[in-house]
C-alpha cells in the first residue's frame, strides 16, 4: 500500500443563472373593459337606462332651477334672467317670527314618526316569523299590509270621520264612561298623535315585509345550534334574529333620520285647520302657502333648499354614527 493520497477533483462551481426580468402583462384600458362589459351585459344596461333617465330628467335637471333661491325671481325674466339678491331670501326666512316654530313643529313631528314607526314593524316581523299556523299568519299579513294601498286622502277622511265629535264612534265610546266629547282635530295637542299613529297603522305592514325578507336570509343552522345549546325562543330572537336583521334596520333608520325634516306634506295639510295650526304648520305646508298661494317662488325655494341641506347633514351625521357604533351604514 503506497503512501500517496489520491486527491479528488474539486466539483465545478455552480453556474449562476442570470435573473430574467418578469414580463409585464399589458392590461386593457378601462375603456376597453367597459366596452367588453357592455357587449356581454347589454341587456342589464338597458334595464338601468329607464331609472337613470328618470333621475336625470326629474331630479338632477330641476336642481339647476334652485338658483332662484338666490334671486328675485320674475316669471317674465326667467330663472337665469332674474336679478341676483344673494342670501336675502334666507335672511328673511331666518328672521321671520315663525322660523323657530316651523323648525320645531317639523322636527318634533318627524322625530315622533321615526321613533314610533321604526320598532313596531320589527316586532311585527319577528312575531310573524315565529308563527307556524299558516292561515293565521296570512290573515295577519293581509290585515296589516292592506292599509298601505289606501291613499292618504282616504286615510285622512276616515280619521276625521272616526274622531268627529258629532258622528265619530270614538267620542261615543268614551261617552259611555261619562267623558264629554273631545274635538280631537280642533285641539293642537292631539295633532301629532293623530298624525303619527295613523301613519303607523298605514305603513307598519309594508315595512314589516322588508324585515321578513331579512329574517328569511338568516341561516337556519344558527337556530338549530341555539336549540341544541338550550336557548329559549326569546334568546334565539335576541341573539340570532335581531343581529341578523341589524344591517337592514340600521339602513332603514339612517334613511328615516335623513328624511326627518321632509315630513309628508299631504297628510299634514289635510289634517290642518285654523284651530290646530300652532302644531300643524310645518316647513312643507309653509312652502306650499308661500310659493303657490302667495306666489313668492324665491322665498319658497330658499326654504325648501334650507330644508334639503338640513336633511343632508342629518343623513351624513347619522350614517357616520351608525357606522362607528354598529359597523353598518349606507356606504359600507
Amino acid at each position: 500500500m503506497s503512501g500517496t493520497i489520491e486527491m479528488k477533483p474539486a466539483p465545478p462551481a455552480p453556474v449562476r443563472k442570470q435573473a430574467v426580468p418578469p414580463t409585464r402583462i399589458k392590461r386593457p384600458s378601462r375603456w376597453t373593459e367597459a366596452r367588453r362589459s357592455f357587449r356581454r351585459h347589454w341587456q342589464l344596461y338597458l334595464l338601468i337606462l329607464a331609472p337613470l333617465a328618470y333621475f336625470v330628467i326629474f331630479k338632477y335637471i330641476p336642481i339647476s332651477n334652485a338658483v332662484i333661491a338666490f334671486k328675485d325671481y320674475s316669471p317674465i325674466k326667467g330663472p337665469w334672467g332674474s336679478d341676483w339678491v344673494g342670501f336675502k331670501n334666507f335672511d328673511l326666512f331666518f328672521h321671520n317670527p315663525v322660523f323657530w316654530t316651523l323648525v320645531k313643529n317639523t322636527f318634533l313631528l318627524a322625530a315622533y314618526t321615526v321613533l314610533a314607526s321604526f320598532p313596531i314593524p320589527i316586532i311585527l316581523a319577528i312575531a310573524l316569523n315565529e308563527i307556524r299556523a299558516g292561515l293565521f299568519k296570512k290573515t295577519v299579513q293581509l290585515v296589516t299590509y292592506a292599509p298601505y294601498f289606501i291613499s292618504t286622502v282616504v286615510v285622512v277622511s276616515m280619521t276625521i270621520l272616526v274622531l268627529s265629535p258629532r258622528i265619530g264612534f270614538v267620542d261615543d265610546a268614551i261617552g259611555l264612561f261619562g267623558v264629554p266629547a273631545i274635538d280631537f282635530l280642533g285641539d293642537p295637542n292631539y295633532f301629532r298623535h293623530i298624525y303619527v299613529w295613523s301613519d303607523v297603522w298605514q305603513t307598519t305592514g309594508y315595512s314589516a315585509v322588508i324585515y321578513l325578507a331579512a329574517l328569511s336570509g338568516i341561516d337556519p343552522a344558527l337556530h338549530e345550534s341555539a336549540k341544541i345549546d338550550g336557548a329559549s325562543r326569546i334568546r334565539r330572537i335576541l341573539h340570532v334574529d335581531l343581529p341578523g336583521i341589524m344591517p337592514t334596520a340600521v339602513i332603514i333608520l339612517v334613511l328615516g333620520v335623513g328624511n326627518i325634516m321632509s315630513i309628508g306634506f299631504e297628510k299634514a295639510f289635510l289634517f290642518q285647520n285654523p284651530l290646530n295650526l300652532a302644531q300643524s304648520e310645518i316647513i312643507a305646508t309653509y312652502v306650499y302657502k308661500t310659493g303657490l298661494l302667495n306666489a313668492d317662488f324665491s322665498m319658497a325655494t330658499a326654504v325648501g333648499l334650507f330644508n334639503s341641506v338640513i336633511n343632508l347633514l342629518l343623513l351624513v351625521g347619522v350614517n357616520f354614527a351608525a357606522k362607528r357604533i354598529t359597523g353598518n351604514g349606507l356606504w359600507s
